[in-house]
C-alpha cells in the first residue's frame, strides 16, 4: 500500500511545529516530507516532492496560499490554514478542500484527517471535485484583507465606553458573559468568545482555552502550576489564565 505523504507551509514556525506534532499523534503512518516558511518555498517543495497533501497557510510572503493552490491543487489535496475565514465558510462546506482556523487544535485537525482519508480512499479525482476546488480558490482569491476589531463597546452603569483592544489583557468567558480585562478595569460584554475570535487579529490575540483569548503583547510571564498546567500572567494584575494542553505548542517558541 502506498504511503501517504504531506508538506506543511506556514510563515509561523511554532504553528508548523504544532501541526507536525499533532499529525505524528493522530496519523503516525503519514510521512511529512518537508516544511516551508513562505509561498515560494512551498511551491518548490510541492513540485519537487509531489506530496499527497499540502497544509498551506493562506497568507504567506512570496506567494499566498491561494496562489500556490492554484498551481498544485490538480495533483495535491490542499488544506488551507487560515486566521480569518468569515468570507469563505460557505465555499469550504463542499469538503472538496478543507480549512483549519488558527490556532490549530488537535480536535479540529482530527476532523480534517478523517475527511482526507475518505477522499484518499476514493479512486481518482472527479471533475466535480476539481470544479469545487477551483470555486473555493476563486472565493479566497477575491477576498479582501480582514478589518480586525479595534474597539470593544462596553457598558459602565448607564454609560457606553469604547475600549481599544490593544489595552485588553484577555477575554474570558464567565457564565453568560465575557470578561474584558484591562490592566486597571474589568468589563462584561455579551459577545461570546467564539465570535470574538473571528474578529480579533490572530497574530496578537491567541485562543489558549475554550473559554479564553489572551493578548500576547501583554503577557509578562509563562509558568507552571503545582499540577504542571501552563499558566500565563500579566502586568498589574495578580491572577493568571490557564492554557489548555492542546494550545501549549503556541508558546514553545516564545
Amino acid at each position: 500500500m502506498k504511503q501517504v505523504t504531506a508538506i506543511i507551509a506556514d510563515d509561523e514556525e511554532n504553528l508548523r511545529i504544532g501541526i507536525k506534532k499533532h499529525l505524528e499523534q493522530l496519523w503516525p503512518q503519514l510521512i511529512v516530507l518537508g516544511q516551508a516558511e513562505n509561498g515560494i518555498q512551498a511551491l518548490d517543495l510541492i513540485e519537487k516532492e509531489k506530496p499527497d497533501i499540502a497544509f498551506i497557510d493562506i497568507q504567506m510572503p512570496g506567494l499566498t496560499g491561494v496562489e500556490v493552490a492554484q498551481k498544485v491543487s490538480a495533483f495535491c489535496h490542499v488544506i488551507f490554514i487560515t486566521a480569518y475565514d468569515q468570507y469563505a465558510v460557505q465555499a469550504f462546506e463542499s469538503e472538496a478542500v478543507d480549512y483549519i482556523l488558527k490556532p490549530v487544535t488537535k480536535d479540529r485537525l482530527q476532523i480534517t484527517l478523517l475527511r482526507l482519508k475518505k477522499r484518499l480512499a476514493a479512486k481518482g479525482r472527479t471533475t466535480d471535485v476539481d470544479e469545487k476546488i477551483q470555486k473555493v480558490i476563486q472565493v479566497l482569491g477575491n477576498r479582501q484583507a480582514p478589518d480586525y476589531l479595534r474597539l470593544v463597546k462596553v457598558k459602565t452603569g448607564s454609560d457606553l465606553r469604547f475600549v481599544p483592544v490593544s489595552e485588553v489583557l484577555y477575554f474570558k468567558a464567565e457564565d453568560k458573559y465575557t470578561i474584558v480585562q484591562t490592566a486597571i478595569h474589568e468589563f462584561l460584554i455579551k459577545t461570546p468568545i467564539k465570535d470574538l475570535e473571528t474578529v480579533l487579529n490572530p497574530k496578537q490575540f491567541w485562543r489558549v482555552h475554550r473559554s479564553a483569548i489572551v493578548n500576547i503583547d501583554k503577557i509578562q510571564v509563562i509558568k507552571r502550576s503545582f499540577t504542571n498546567q501552563m499558566m500565563v500572567g500579566f502586568e498589574r494584575i495578580d491572577h493568571s489564565i490557564l492554557v489548555s494542553r492542546s494550545y501549549e505548542h503556541l508558546f514553545k517558541q516564545m
